[in-house]
């Protein structure tokens, strides 16, 4: 393995942040992954904080792939709907070049749990229309045609009616695991919120196949045989480590 195969790759999200050495050539950790609590309050400078206690844990010098909840243009932040406007228009990647003297990439959560599944997972080698969602706190989404990423789609924004509180509410509002865990939802009663909400995007795009990722990935014996979508829908084959994966993956391509 050369020393451009070991990525420390980092995923920010709205209840942790984790980081972990990444292999490129197998695809997978290659360390212990670390974790800890996304700062409160969510601010540039508390989360510059736990991206540098991470990446001195691992003792890196190097390039360092990094995703984060959000639009990212240019490696600017345009939105962060799970972190706070005060992310909005800050260069991640800079600031993290200056607070831990080193090279970084950043990318868009779901698009990074994406490459990496089209890389060494579920979509190794699909050519179709793949849509990636990632289901956690939120839902991310990655889109791929013929291979390529349609970077920063926000298909967990998709406005969606919820009966239970007559209104209409972005659709990780209404069934990403938090809103699970937050309505004390049965499996069953989340599942079908879920689906309608699979079935709304599949009439939007016509995916050949769905890839489910986050951490709902680990907890698929309690739902996937309640989905019921026109085209194949799978796990993660990387399950909850495909952003950390796909954020080393990305910063390699971008950076060396």
């Amino acid at each position: 393995m050369t020393k451009k195969d070991l990525i420390l790759g980092i995923d920010i999200g709205g209840s942790g942040v984790k980081g972990a050495l990444v292999d490129l050539r197998k695809g997978d950790f290659a360390s212990e992954r670390v974790r800890i609590p996304t700062p409160s309050p969510k601010t540039p400078e508390s989360l510059l904080g736990a991206v540098s206690e991470i990446i001195k844990t691992f003792k890196w010098h190097g390039v360092v792939g990094c995703t984060f909840p959000g639009v990212i243009r240019a490696q600017v932040i345009e939105t962060a709907a799970n972190m706070g406007k005060d992310f909005i228009g800050v260069n991640l990647a800079e600031e993290i070049g200056k607070a831990c003297s080193c090279e970084a990439w950043i990318i868009n959560d779901a698009d990074a749990a994406g490459c990496a599944e089209m890389r060494y997972g579920a979509g190794k080698g699909n050519k179709d229309m793949v849509l990636m969602l990632t289901v956690g706190t939120g839902i991310g989404s990655a889109l791929f045609t013929s291979g390529k990423l349609v970077p920063n789609t926000e298909f967990g924004q998709l406005k969606m009616r919820d009966k239970a509180q007559s209104r209409t509410l972005p659709a990780e509002k209404i069934c990403a695991d938090s809103a699970r865990k937050k309505g004390d939802m049965t499996w069953p009663a989340w599942a079908s919120k879920f689906n309608k909400y699979l079935q709304y995007v599949h009439s939007l795009l016509w995916p050949n196949l769905i890839i489910l990722g986050g951490g709902i990935s680990a907890k698929e014996e309690k739902f996937m045989h309640l989905l019921d979508v026109d085209c194949d829908i799978v796990s993660a084959r990387l399950q909850n480590r495909a952003g950390i994966v796909g954020a080393a993956l990305e910063a390699k391509k971008n950076l060396l």
